[in-house]
């Protein structure tokens, strides 16, 4: 179970870099990942290929990556929970950099059904 969850844990965070780096970049590249990251492109291109085997991810010719729909669905979630922990957590006085980590880490393991009654519960604030 604990190998599944980290396995699951890596390919999200890809997704979520590739979709951070597509809103920054005109193109999104192993290399570009890989430099964000501070990873080996061997270890990116590895991801790479098993998010295009899942379907998560298309990889042109010319090596550029794009999100498909379900791929886009996923980075979208995380990127919304990664950024409203951040934000929560910086406005309760939490360091900015501690703040950052912890919502790496809560937007891997909160459910969706707890996320959504923190988020209207802190709405309704």
């Amino acid at each position: 179970m604990a190998g599944t969850k980290k396995k699951s844990e890596s390919s999200e965070n890809y997704l979520e870099t590739i979709f951070i780096l597509s809103r920054r970049l005109p193109v999104v590249r192993n290399a570009d990942i890989s430099s964000e990251l501070k990873f080996k492109r061997s270890s990116v291109s590895s991801a790479v290929k098993k998010l295009k085997d899942a379907g998560q991810v298309c990889v042109s010719p010319q090596g550029y990556i794009t999100l498909t729909e379900t791929g886009l669905s996923a980075a979208q979630a995380l990127y919304e929970k990664h950024t409203f922990f951040a934000n929560w957590l910086k406005q309760l006085g939490v360091d900015p950099e501690t703040a950052e980590e912890d919502a790496r880490e809560m937007e891997h393991v909160i459910s969706e059904e707890s996320f959504s009654a923190i988020k209207s519960f802190i709405n309704t604030l």
